[in-house]
């Protein structure tokens, strides 16, 4: 079976058991604090489990892109050296919301793998949680019990809580699993050593396939476990593993869902994929190498088409990171000097045409976006090299600089030691690791968040928003926490009924008040969010009363100032495929009362006339005063169908809400808050258009009264500018004359000070003292510009034979010194570069250049005595 076929044969079988088969929600994670990247396939049904959602279906199946770089055996430096972890990987799920359990789980698994994937039963080996006492936890004998049916009890493998029993997080859903191995070795292997024996030991062999976790318990702050009012199943298998063991691979890489990807790069380096190199072996490096770039580049790629772009902070920095492990490998073991991993992108998403389709429809877009970054990489990485051949490190590299070399240039620690190996040098790994321990503990402080447990006040499994057709309404509090982030404490509440609209899809939340029943006191609402789905309300104190009946109350005018700016983003966005081409989509945005700001796919920079057509077209959809028609509840495929534009890296459920502007010019799937006819936006403003990475550009701009504000600025300055040009109507002849006549001003200065320059030299070169062979001069010199400085010194150096120059300038109020040396008498100690750099601590500043030529600014024009004083010391040594 290819890599499709085993997919689709899995989908298939759980629909023929009922199962809903959904999509997969994008890599890139939203509106989960917890979060960064989808690292599981029940992160999209985090809200089900945790009971704050009501369940659709209650059986679901699907397939689920995931990424994980860090944790229990998937660091990213680990990836490509053995045959089975990978970053962006693909988790099969099947899930049951309250329906089936164990029985049924158990069961379907095993009819799966071995009477329809035909996996042979002696070489599969099941575990189950052996119990815990410090939990009070018992042995799982239901599912004990339910193996025994299939297997030989010789073959249920007791397992510990860390194995055995699966957890969210520190707190939430979880409960006992029951894992299913499967021992890919020879049989004369298998008969030599049980398999038995080789579970969970780490064997490249004998791994784990499927894992059935029961959700029985919710982990509460306090440590402690409480039953769930539901028990849920929640399964996941790796398909790159699974593809292998029906393959009969004995690597993950050796399969179709690599190997077009290995052969290309194999074909292209030159280099053969030898999949049976050991460390040391002939080939093993390139083999890590062809390994490391055909995982990454799936991880890149489809972070990228969900929408988040390398960046060197929180998400965009983890791609970031990957990217470029990819590339340092591709340079050091396959030669490849120049950038390549982007032509891996076409080959990638041919693989994945009619799966995950988000990544063939953006193909353009993510190789142009992974170009540019290795463009960018390949300069740092050369400069990296050089800074460390220049390192001086006495047989052993100081940790502290190893770690420069990963954090600054992106050196992986295993490229350190390999170059220091080829020198015959080691790498001190604890003072590496005590660097690294202590970055990630600023970076954990920086962003911890102690979040207190849920007080139930109210129970519902559900806040339903209201704020599309009100803005006010009476409710209850459902439940709050105390959150503490940077030494600030704040609550979350959640409410039966809200009309506050929750930050999503680039617009912000809403703010207001939450007043009491009689209206006479309130708590002011500071923002709104959410989070796994739940509408969560920040306030800085709770009401008194939290039992009580409150009046939740929007800020309307921010509200419509909003929805004036998210109604002109679909204007625009609109406008650019018109003018542009339809190859522009939403890559991002910002919506709120002040602006708008939208990102958007495109590879050049737009033009000054393109600019006033897309505002003209925007502004005429506005003046048309068109009607909003807003429909709710439309089914997905429908709307699609319909013409709609959907935005990548957006999760959709099965029903939307579609609003249009004119069914023949803007139709977009969105949550957000809009006006009711687009008269209401009153005007639009481009202020700005600007490039924010590789394909992307950005373009900020005004509404409503921002916009009239800035007419009416405009306007004012204009009316001042006149003023000034003593009434001229034609104003831009009046400035570019006063541009001329300044240009021609500025010649005749420029020749007044050269002039004065001129009749320094000769003076300054008088001032010349022979020491020890070398003609020096230290003198401060009054001139109105560096340039000026520059072209004294080396006038004076044409005319003093052997010169050591030192000058001293002030200009602006900004402290300054020159260094000219003749390269005659450069020497390492004679070095203007050194020498400035010395001087330049006198000034509390500092700079630099060339052994014959080099400044410094500075801060303390008090010290520039000083540094003429000091500046005979070098000459002297």
């Amino acid at each position: 079976m290819t890599a499709k076929e085993i997919r689709q044969t899995y989908l298939d079988f759980f629909k023929s058991k009922q199962h809903q088969i959904v999509a997969s929600a994008p890599i890139v994670v939203k509106n989960d604090p917890t979060l960064m990247f989808t690292n599981a396939g029940m992160n999209q049904f985090k809200d089900l489990f945790l009971g704050e959602a009501t369940v659709k279906y209650p059986r679901v199946a699907d397939t689920q892109r995931c990424l994980r770089v860090s944790g229990k055996h998937n660091d990213l430096e680990e990836v490509g050296i053995d045959t089975y972890h990978h970053t962006m990987f693909e988790m099969l799920g099947n899930w049951s919301f309250g329906d089936y359990f164990k029985k049924e789980a158990i069961a379907w698994s095993w009819e799966l793998l071995t009477e329809v994937y035909k996996i042979p039963k002696d070489q599969l080996y099941v575990s189950i949680f052996e119990g815990d006492d410090s939990e009070g936890l018992p042995r799982d004998t239901e599912a004990f019990e339910l193996w025994k049916q299939y297997v030989d009890e010789d073959r249920i493998i007791l397992g510990n809580k860390k194995d055995n029993f699966w957890e969210m997080g520190d707190t939430g859903p979880c409960g006992p699993c029951s894992e299913i191995h499967v021992d890919c070795r020879p049989l004369s292997e298998r008969n030599e050593v049980s398999g038995k024996s080789l579970v969970n030991a780490d064997h490249p062999q004998v791994i784990e396939i499927w894992n059935n976790v029961f959700m029985q318990f919710n982990r509460l702050k306090d440590g402690s476990l409480q039953t769930l009012p539901a028990q849920h199943v929640d399964t996941g298998m790796g398909f790159e593993r699974l593809v292998r063991v029906l393959q009969g691979k004995t690597s993950n890489y050796d399969s179709d869902v690599f190997q077009p990807l290995i052969q290309f790069i194999s074909e292209k380096s030159g280099f053969e994929y030898v999949s049976s190199a050991e460390p040391g072996d002939k080939g093993w490096n390139e083999a890590v190498a062809m390994r490391v770039m055909a995982d990454h580049i799936r991880a890149i790629s489809f972070v990228i088409a969900d929408g988040q772009l390398p960046s060197n902070n929180k998400a965009g920095y983890v791609i970031r990171r990957i990217l470029r492990r990819a590339v340092r490998y591709a340079y050091t073991f396959l030669n490849f000097k120049e950038p390549f991993l982007n032509q891996l992108v076409p080959v990638l998403a041919e693989q994945f045409k009619g799966v995950f389709d988000e990544l063939y429809l953006q193909k353009d877009f993510v190789q142009k976006v992974v170009l540019e970054e290795e463009v960018s990489f390949l300069r740092t990485l050369a400069t990296g090299i050089q800074r460390f051949e220049k390192y001086e490190a006495n047989g052993k590299i100081d940790g502290n600089f190893a770690f420069e070399l990963y954090d600054t240039f992106g050196f992986p620690i295993d490229l350190t030691e390999l170059m220091a190996r080829e020198k015959g040098w080691s790498v001190d790994m604890d003072g590496f690791n005590s660097a690294l321990a202590e970055q990630k503990n600023r970076s954990r402080a920086a962003t911890a968040i102690d979040t207190g447990d849920w007080v139930i006040v109210n129970q519902d499994n559900e806040t339903e928003f209201v704020g599309y057709d009100l803005t006010e309404i009476e409710t209850e509090i459902l439940k709050y926490r105390k959150v503490s982030a940077k030494g600030k404490d704040q609550y979350q509440i959640v409410l039966r009924q809200t009309p506050f609209y929750a930050e999503s899809g680039g617009q912000v939340g809403d703010t207001g008040r939450l007043e009491d029943h009689s209206r006479q006191f309130w708590v002011e609402i500071t923002d709104t969010k959410k989070e796994n789905g739940v509408i969560v309300h920040y306030t800085d104190t709770l009401p008194t009363d939290v039992d009580g009946k409150f009046w939740a109350v929007i800020d309307e005018q921010k509200r419509e100032l909003t929805a004036d700016n998210h109604s002109a983003t679909h204007l625009l966005h609109a406008a650019l495929k018109q003018v542009l081409g339809a190859h522009v989509n939403q890559k991002g945005s910002l919506v709120n009362a002040d602006n708008l700001r939208f990102d958007f796919s495109h590879f050049a920079k737009i033009t000054e006339e393109d600019l006033a057509e897309i505002e003209k077209i925007v502004n005429r959809k506005i003046r048309e005063n068109i009607k909003l028609n807003e429909q709710r509840n439309v089914p997905y495929d429908e709307a699609i169908n319909s013409g709609v534009t959907a935005l990548f890296g957006e999760k959709y459920g099965d029903f939307v809400r579609v609003i249009t502007f004119d069914d023949h010019f803007s139709k977009e799937l969105c949550g957000g808050t809009h006006v009711n006819a687009t008269g209401q936006i009153g005007y639009f403003k481009i202020i700005s258009e600007s490039a924010v990475a590789a394909g992307v550009r950005r373009i900020e701009a005004i509404t409503a009264s921002k916009a009239e504000e800035y007419i009416v600025n405009q306007s004012k300055e204009l009316t001042q500018l006149k003023s000034l040009l003593k009434g001229s109507q034609q104003i831009t002849v009046a400035v570019q004359a006063l541009l001329d006549e300044n240009a021609k001003l500025k010649k005749e200065v420029e020749k007044n000070i050269l002039a004065k320059a001129g009749d320094m030299k000769q003076d300054i070169a008088a001032k010349a003292v022979e020491i020890n062979g070398v003609n020096f001069i230290a003198t401060h010199v009054d001139l109105p510009n560096a340039d000026a400085v520059k072209n004294l010194a080396f006038e004076v150096k044409a005319l003093v034979p052997n010169l050591y120059l030192v000058f001293t300038t002030l200009i602006d109020d900004k402290p300054g010194i020159t260094v000219m040396i003749a390269e005659e008498v450069v020497t390492d100690t004679l070095n203007a570069a050194k020498i400035v750099r010395e001087l330049g601590k006198e000034i509390q500043g500092g700079g630099g250049g060339q052994p014959f030529y080099a400044t410094a600014g500075g801060k303390n024009s008090a010290g520039l005595e000083t540094v003429l004083e000091k500046a005979k010391s070098f000459i002297v040594k």
